[in-house]
């Protein structure tokens, strides 16, 4: 049995090497293109929204709170005001994205 696994593993003769990784190759590049690139451009447009926030913008966190930015403070946390005027201190890394357009429609 042991003889049968060893001989299977062996390439064939006059088989190209480079033929045998080819299929591993494309599913390597298959899974950058389509995981890993998309992932970390998200990445990158989420940390360049979040150093470009200031006063005043609409904002939703990760938790699902809207409200409007108030205060940005030095040590990377922010002043959040909610709609009923109170305020909420967070983490500049809790904002998930814009919510102007959300915040701006009247029920």
């Amino acid at each position: 049995m042991l003889q049968l696994i060893i001989l299977m593993g062996q390439p064939q003769p006059g088989a190209n090497p480079i033929m045998q990784f080819l299929p591993l190759i494309a599913i390597v590049v298959v899974f950058y293109f389509f995981m890993i690139r998309p992932q970390m451009k998200k990445t990158k447009d989420q940390k360049k929204y979040i150093e470009a926030l200031k006063k005043g913008d609409k904002i939703l966190t990760i938790g699902g709170i809207y409200g409007k930015i108030h205060e940005l403070k030095e040590d990377g946390s922010i002043i959040m005001e909610i709609e009923d005027g109170s305020k909420m201190r967070i983490s500049k890394n809790a904002v998930s994205m814009d919510a102007s357009g959300t915040l701006n429609q009247n029920p």
